[in-house]
């Protein structure tokens, strides 16, 4: 049987190389924690290489992304299927083995990381969900969700902002199935972190109330284990490993220094590292007996056969439950959800009620939830203002693990970046279709989590109240502009802002049905007229732009607007004496999606004469209005005053779209 040294040394040869064959990379994470990863993997993690979406399995994830190799190393040699040519072909062109992990590309990759600190949300987002699904299914002697969320964390993850506002909630929540590995090898790209990163962090982890394990050998297999058991035994709250690392391991002229943390090592060095190491085989070749000792496909269909055959007695005694557990794992909607649809739909529309898109949006996730048991929500201290605390919402609490207690929703506190990453963990976890709430000028603090969730395809919901200069006397300072049009610009995200009720309704159905990426939906703080709708119409919605009123013959002039403003654009087709064909389009990124015969029909090329309206930076609405038409946006900052006051003084009036319908009219010799 070969040492665990002699297994380690297979994960930084590998890692080794790779990085030299791309001539790029991080070597340096993977080989300090080698040893680490060869404990965990070899003697504690629960998984099934053969079937890598298990549903108990425990969850790793690498925060510290760069380290890629790492993980790379571990799913070649245990079996997952990344053949040994996946690993000679790291951070090249269509390979499974990308610079960064990413979620969808090789089986095992539970996340997207390379961003630092968001993986380590991630993981607290699956220990949340954990601890939801298991407080939901779990029986007496019949625990079917019982796992552990493994997370390896760098210096870097726990410089960034989101690792605070990330562990101060897993610690508030008590999530004992959270284990964190910290990698702490004292160095970043530009060296000793003595100089810039000086927190006692285990003092501080204690202060967020996690259970923190000091000084544990990061290169002693015994040491390490020891703590592994330790932070598994512990059950009221997160752990952390507290490992002390040497970066480059091995390497004799680089390790312990900033040369190796993102650079090839060099060919010399290289074969420096191997004799160092005592690893004798040419690159990329693993002994057999090496590999036979990481091959976890035996242990893992073990473990899953017992748990295949603990979830068959489950499924004798609970019938109902264990056929819920598996719709929702499996991510399909209720069988009578296209009736929830239709039913609420027709509610709005009879009602025909004006308000707040937000209070619009209360009134969906209302009859959607009753629906839909996995609709997980919550929001970033401003539950009331968003309009994300319906009557049935049950916040998340500390020791809440019986069904009848089973949580549904998260009070966030003030943590929008967090919050959306730890979104994003729920998603991936499965069970559920999370979303979480907040300003739309805020969603600038939780961009690029946003932006993992577009680029990791994950279903989840955001929503963003207090959508423009709307909001009024809160000022310029939370008043968005640009939040609106940039949100779209990310490449995979639906972005809504509906008018109205019946368009809300609409929007949160197709950002719930959505398997295939996230969705924005952008409301209103300010009350907003209701827009009568034939059925045709209603079910046009759904198409992201759609004539919402028309004239008789070919139009001379098409107003396009979204949210607040298809008032002000209906009241100016009335008021003008052009034959004006409104246009709502409560969402450009679906609406450009629909086939090119609809978007002719409902902006045909032949008119020319075309006005936008929106209250957000206007750039993005020449594509629809082309070069001659008219854009009556907002390319300033805001002001502090009735809202009523501020759409009137930055010309949101039907009176100012009257005008720009006559100027591009008279542009265009219709006038």
């Amino acid at each position: 049987m070969p040492s665990r040294l002699d297994q380690a040394n297979a994960i930084r040869a590998l890692a080794m190389d790779a990085v030299q064959k791309a001539g790029c990379g991080h070597p340096g994470a993977p080989m300090g924690l080698a040893d680490i990863a060869q404990v965990l993997w070899g003697d504690h993690l629960k998984h099934h290489p053969a079937a890598p979406d298990w549903v108990d399995r425990d969850r790793f994830i690498l925060s510290n992304g760069h380290a890629s190799m790492l993980l790379y190393a571990v799913l070649h040699l245990s079996g997952y299927g990344l053949e040994m040519e996946e690993i000679k072909n790291f951070r090249q062109l269509n390979a499974k083995t990308p610079g960064h992990p990413e979620y969808g590309c090789a089986p095992g990759v539970e996340t997207t990381t390379g961003p630092l600190g968001q993986g380590l949300a991630n993981a607290v987002g699956m220990a949340i969900a954990e601890r939801v699904l298991g407080a939901r299914f779990n029986r007496d002697g019949h625990e079917i969700v019982d796992h552990f969320t493994y997370v390896f964390v760098g210096d870097g993850c726990l410089m960034e902002g989101v690792s605070h506002e990330a562990c101060s909630l897993a610690g508030t929540l008590g999530l004992g199935k959270l284990i964190a590995v910290w990698d702490d090898n004292g160095v970043s790209i530009d060296g000793p972190v003595a100089g810039w990163f000086t927190d006692d962090t285990p003092r501080r982890f204690e202060a967020y109330n996690w259970h923190v394990i000091h000084d544990v050998d990061g290169h002693d297999p015994a040491a390490i284990g020891a703590a592994l058991r330790q932070a598994r035994a512990e059950a009221a709250r997160p752990s952390l490993l507290c490992c002390k690392t040497v970066i480059g391991y091995g390497s004799p002229n680089k390790a312990g220094t900033a040369a190796c943390h993102g650079a090839a090592l060099g060919e010399d060095e290289v074969a420096l590292a191997r004799q160092k190491l005592d690893w004798p085989h040419p690159p990329f070749v693993v002994p057999d007996a090496i590999r036979a000792a990481w091959d976890g496909r035996e242990k893992g269909a073990a473990a899953m056969a017992e748990w295949s055959n603990k979830f068959a007695r489950y499924t004798e005694v609970f019938p109902q439950e264990a056929a819920e557990f598996k719709r929702r794992m499996q991510g399909r909607l209720p069988d009578d959800w296209p009736d929830a649809v239709a039913d609420f739909t027709r509610q709005c529309a009879d009602k025909a009620e004006g308000k707040a898109t937000r209070q619009s949006s209360l009134a969906a996730i209302t009859a959607y939830a009753a629906a839909l048991p996995e609709l997980f929500g919550g929001s970033a201290d401003l539950g009331g203002s968003n309009g994300t605390e319906w009557p049935g919402h049950k916040p998340m609490r500390a020791g809440m693990t019986t069904d009848k207690a089973t949580p549904n929703y998260v009070n966030y506190g003030v943590r929008e970046f967090a919050m959306t990453a730890i979104i994003n963990g729920i998603a991936l976890h499965g069970g559920f279709i999370p979303f979480g709430a907040t300003f739309l000028v805020f969603s600038d603090y939780a961009r690029n989590a946003l932006r993992m969730a577009a680029l990791m395809k994950v279903r989840a919901v955001f929503v963003f109240t207090h959508d423009s200069i709307g909001l009024g006397e809160d000022g310029p300072t939370h008043q968005a502009i640009e939040q609106t049009p940039t949100l779209r610009m990310i490449p995979n995200m639906a972005v809504w802002r509906p008018c109205d009720a019946a368009e809300t309704a609409a929007a949160w159905a197709a950002a719930i049905e959505r398997e295939d990426g996230p969705t924005c939906l952008v409301l209103s703080r300010q009350g907003i007229p209701h827009q009568p709708r034939t059925k045709a119409q209603i079910a046009d919605i759904r198409r992201g732009g759609y004539v919402l009123s028309d004239c008789e013959g070919e139009p001379q002039a098409i107003i396009i607007a979204t949210g607040s403003e298809v008032a002000p654009a209906m009241a100016a087709a009335a008021q003008s004496d052009k034959r004006t064909r409104v246009v709502s389009m409560p969402s450009t990124t679906v609406f450009d999606a629909q086939d090119d015969e609809y978007k002719r029909q409902v902006l045909p090329p032949s008119v020319t004469a075309r006005v936008a309206v929106e209250a957000a930076a206007s750039a993005g609405w020449y594509k629809y209005v082309g070069p001659h038409g008219k854009i009556i946006g907002i390319d300033t900052f805001g002001a502090s005053a009735p809202a009523s006051r501020l759409f009137e003084h930055f010309g949101f009036t039907a009176a100012n779209v009257v005008a720009a319908i006559e100027a591009v009219c008279a542009a265009d010799g219709e006038g």
